[in-house]
């Protein structure tokens, strides 16, 4: 077995250490996350209660997890209307 002083250790880099396309990655990953967020928080607040399934307060705090909230949110938060309203 390694001694632990012996082991190397992964070390984070700095935004200034990262490659250009690791930044643009992760800017563009921020700006999808950002979006479904804002729009789900705005869908929560325009859409009337009986619209959406459970709690408000429940959804928009789920919101709040990374890619997964917003994307529950739309899947499965909001009850499908019949067509034609």
């Amino acid at each position: 077995m390694a001694n632990r002083s012996t082991k190397h250790r992964r070390q984070q880099k700095t935004w200034k250490e990262l490659p250009p396309k690791a930044r643009i990655g992760t800017l563009i990953a921020a700006a999808v996350q950002l979006s479904l967020l804002i729009a789900a928080q705005r869908d929560i607040s325009r859409r009337p209660a009986e619209q959406i399934r459970g709690s408000k307060a429940l959804w928009r705090a789920a919101t709040l997890v990374n890619f997964i909230g917003p994307s529950s949110y739309f899947a499965f938060g909001r009850k499908r209307l019949p067509p034609g309203k």
